[in-house]
């Protein structure tokens, strides 16, 4: 397998990225890799500390321009910081969610032009993109039931449901636009029918 492979985690809310992060850490830890999991908006101290700002449903004044800006900001952090120390020193680094969220989110969710995603996107990664994406899909309605279940509702899962609709539109068109880099995952399954699909993407992806 090759070394300093970047891995990203896509998915609306209560798809299980995150459940099933560790799991897909276990699977290539014990194919001999040194793992890096790490998430955004987050991964550093910087970027922590913005995810708490950017997450927290009493900020109902933030501008959906000052949103698109936290989030970089933190990744330009994150990516100098972390990841790309990490990928230079062979590891592989496995990301809960990474631009293409920006593109679904504040593009697609908020109404954000693309065009000025992308600006961004070339100024802060300098041509940094994930070599695979498991993009973890689900009807929203049913994620969003998943996620209210699983703890209090933040900044972003208080929209409405068009919102999330729209967001996972987008991921779906981005993966059919870039097939080679992503791989979709059925998310509405059972837990160990979603863990086998993992592995089989691993196992076709990884050789």
């Amino acid at each position: 397998m090759q070394q300093g492979l970047f891995i990203t985690l896509e998915g609306v809310e209560g798809a299980g990225k995150s459940t099933l992060m560790a799991y897909i850490a276990e699977i290539l830890s014990e194919a001999g890799n040194d793992i890096l999991q790490t998430r955004e908006p987050g991964g550093t101290k910087t970027g922590e500390q913005i995810r708490e700002i950017l997450l927290d449903k009493k900020n109902v004044a933030v501008t959906d321009d000052t949103e698109l800006l936290l989030m970089f900001a933190a990744r330009a952090q994150h990516i100098n910081e972390v990841i790309t120390p990490a990928l230079a020193s062979g590891k592989v680094v496995i990301c809960d969610r990474f631009t293409d969220a920006s593109y679904a989110y504040q593009g697609a969710g908020r109404g954000i032009e693309f065009s000025r995603i992308q600006s961004l996107e070339n100024w802060v990664q300098q041509g940094l993109k994930p070599k695979l994406t498991l993009l973890f899909d689900i009807d929203v309605e049913a994620g969003l039931r998943r996620a209210t279940n699983r703890s209090e509702t933040d900044r972003f899962e208080q929209e409405e449901i068009s919102f999330f609709e729209r967001i996972r539109s987008c991921y779906l068109q981005r993966a059919e636009g870039e097939p080679e880099r992503f791989r979709i995952i059925d998310a509405s399954q059972s837990f160990d029918h979603v863990k086998q699909q993992i592995q089989d993407i691993l196992k076709e992806y990884l050789g």
